[in-house]
């Protein structure tokens, strides 16, 4: 019989490899992920009560389409849009409303005053001129309102996409339906 020794074994090392050091900054890299995620945070938001109902105005204009009321009623029967702002897709948010908008000329008279009238270009050159007033959930922020985590101002540039068109308008209007 062998007798025991506790010598070490030669050729053993102990402590932290290489190998080991990466394994442990991706599983930190990961939990950082899965904690900062925007999808995270808003469902965190939403379970805690920070989401509120915000409703957007946004205005369309001149966008050649050729039947531009059958294009609104069939947003207002599909009932949901999706909506791009500033490039990052937000999802899909309720249609309140589909507003047509018309047109106005504006003449400066010899006399002086200023003469406005409706468009009679706007039936026979269809475009779409309309308001699209959208409801969705966001929260308050102190920059304004968060929407799609994303900051929303008047002014903003956003894209509206329905079954079979995607037009590019302006948010003219942003409500916060507090409760």
């Amino acid at each position: 019989m062998a007798p025991e020794s506790n010598a070490p074994i030669p050729n053993q090392k102990s402590g932290w490899g290489l190998v080991d050091l990466g394994a442990a900054a991706a599983v930190v890299l990961a939990l950082g992920g899965v904690i900062w995620s925007p999808k995270l945070s808003g469902a965190i938001a939403k379970a805690t009560g920070g989401l509120i109902p915000v409703t957007v105005s946004v205005d369309v204009r001149g966008v050649p389409v050729a039947n531009p009321a059958k294009l609104m009623a069939q947003t207002r029967e599909e009932g949901r849009v999706a909506i791009v702002i500033r490039n990052q897709p937000h999802g899909s948010v309720d249609v309140k409303k589909v507003i047509p908008l018309q047109r106005l000329l504006t003449a400066v008279q010899p006399n002086g005053s200023v003469v406005t009238a409706k468009d009679p270009n706007q039936k026979s050159l269809a475009s779409l001129d309309a308001r699209f007033v959208l409801e969705g959930q966001g929260r308050k922020s102190g920059g304004g309102v968060v929407f799609g985590n994303q900051n929303l101002k008047i002014g903003t540039p956003v894209e509206i996409e329905g079954t079979n068109y995607r037009v590019t308008g302006t948010v003219t209007d942003l409500q916060t339906n507090a409760r």
